[in-house]
């Protein structure tokens, strides 16, 4: 139970970091302001750096992770878009930004409580996920 639980929420986690990578990639060539642009950079880094991690321990597992979920992915697309083609300012990023990381948060949490056996490492690095994103969230307030 608990290496299933451990590949569960790694997969999950996988599938989070990679949504956040893209998202991040879809946006960040039209951002206007400096620092906005650098705390965008930052966190794609800090997510890749967390993507890592992430592959070390699936690796360990012998699972190849998971992606995001095509439709998802796919919506979210199609928001970004529709709301940077009526208006391609910074708070539009930032509004999109802070609803991925709102999503983000809640689904991790959920597989956080939903995969308890799960290994400590694994925990903690779903928690770093988690924090990640709540800080992005909060960072990116100042633009909306």
């Amino acid at each position: 139970m608990i290496e299933n639980d451990t590949i569960k929420l790694l997969r999950e986690c996988d599938a989070g970091i990679k949504m956040g990578v893209s998202s991040i990639e879809d946006v960040i060539d039209d951002i206007k302001d400096e620092n906005f642009k650098k705390v965008l950079e930052k966190c794609h880094g800090d997510h890749q750096k967390l993507q890592d991690d992430m592959q070390i321990l699936l690796d360990k597992y012998h699972d190849d992770g998971k992606e995001p979920n095509p439709m998802a992915k796919g919506m979210s697309f199609v928001k970004t878009e529709f709301k940077m083609m009526m208006d391609k300012s910074d708070a539009t990023i930032a509004d999109l930004m802070t609803d991925g990381c709102n999503m983000g948060v809640k689904s991790l949490a959920k597989y956080l409580n939903k995969y308890k056996a799960a290994d400590e490492k694994s925990k903690d690095l779903a928690k770093k996920v988690i924090a990640l994103e709540e800080k992005l969230a909060q960072d990116v307030r100042e633009y909306l």
